[in-house]
């Protein structure tokens, strides 16, 4: 198995990383009221000391009401979560590793009846104030994640949260401009908060927006079922700003559109020209759905995967469950250890380690 190319260095305007390998955002709620603990900051100092090129955070919230439906999901607001946020970075880059927190707001997506104890918000029915409050509020936790010292930054727009249920047609039936019967019309919210974000950093600090076609509504969703339609989506965002698309699917081979062996990210970079993440079941032989109804996932080979990136379909490689369950699983694959990979236990989704 050459992994020559998942072990090659990365780099894009100001940004290198070692590898190819991103830790993909999972959201643990072990955050103390949504103060990142030490034990958050070594759960990723961990990873980073094991040859993860790049490290994505759990979705951590911007300061809005109901922008979070778990009470310790972490902010990304506030004197005491920054500075939580602030020993996150430095141990990170103590044991070599480089990071970007996920900027998410759940939209209107509720987990528990008690909590937040204020109505979610919803793409259909914010106010033009809510709206330019909202899109303000993302670009203030994009300046903190450059001021804390972050190499870059990922906006959540995928999934079903609130970016998500603005671009999908089912969610989002407003009548003004942020609302409209077209994909490009409706991506008008996630445009602006880029633009936005972009003054906030300037233009050398690296932003990547993670999209998704399924919809936790939804699995079998698709927002762009075309090419042109996928232009006219992802087009905007990179001329607002956008570095690196994070192209979210349930299993990474499948293909994207009929006539092509090509997935999202594989069209993401054709269309935009742009780096893209690849992600979805990469090193295990299931999707994450069997993980939530509490079943494990045993190990697979990545060769599909390598040959992929070796013709260059997209440039980054994200891992979500794999590096749960065995925080050494980039390590080990460098090394030619696959034997002694760990499968993918779901009670490991309840264990920060």
């Amino acid at each position: 198995m050459n992994t020559e190319a998942l072990f090659s260095p990365f780099s894009y305007k100001n940004f290198q990383l070692k590898n190819r390998v991103v830790m993909a955002p999972m959201t643990r709620a072990q955050s103390d009221n949504g103060v990142p603990t030490q034990q958050i900051a070594d759960y990723y100092a961990r990873r980073a000391a094991s040859e993860v090129g790049l490290i994505l955070s759990e979705g951590t919230v911007i300061n809005r009401p109901g922008s979070k439906n778990l009470q310790n999901i972490p902010d990304f607001y506030g004197t005491e979560a920054l500075k939580g946020w602030k020993n996150v970075i430095d141990s990170v880059h103590h044991n070599g590793g480089k990071m970007g927190p996920q900027i998410w707001h759940v939209g209107d997506t509720r987990s528990v009846a008690d909590y937040p104890l204020v109505e979610m918000e919803k793409a259909s029915t914010m106010t033009l104030e809510d709206i330019q409050d909202t899109i303000a509020q993302f670009a203030a936790s994009a300046k903190s994640a450059k001021d804390l010292g972050f190499d870059c930054l990922e906006i959540h727009g995928a999934h079903g949260y609130l970016i998500d249920q603005f671009f999908w047609e089912v969610t989002n039936t407003r009548s003004d401009e942020y609302g409209g019967k077209t994909l490009k019309e409706r991506s008008r919210f996630a445009v602006d908060i880029i633009k936005t974000m972009r003054a906030a950093v300037g233009e050398d600090f690296t932003i990547i927006i993670r999209l998704s076609q399924w919809k936790q509504q939804d699995y079998k969703s698709r927002l762009a079922t075309t090419p042109a339609e996928m232009e006219d989506w992802l087009l905007p965002m990179k001329e607002a700003g956008v570095d690196i698309f994070h192209c979210s699917q349930r299993r990474f081979w499948e293909p994207e559109f009929e006539g092509s062996d090509l997935n999202f990210a594989g069209w993401a970079k054709k269309i935009t020209g742009q780096p893209t993440i690849t992600v979805g079941s990469v090193g295990l032989n299931s999707d994450f759905m069997g993980a939530f109804a509490g079943e494990g996932a045993e190990k697979s080979d990545i060769s599909e995967l390598l040959k992929r990136l070796d013709r260059q379909d997209f440039d980054l490689v994200a891992v979500g469950r794999a590096l749960l369950s065995d925080y050494q699983w980039v390590q080990k694959i460098k090394e030619g250890r696959t034997e002694d990979i760990l499968d993918f236990s779901a009670e490991s989704l309840s264990v920060l380690y």
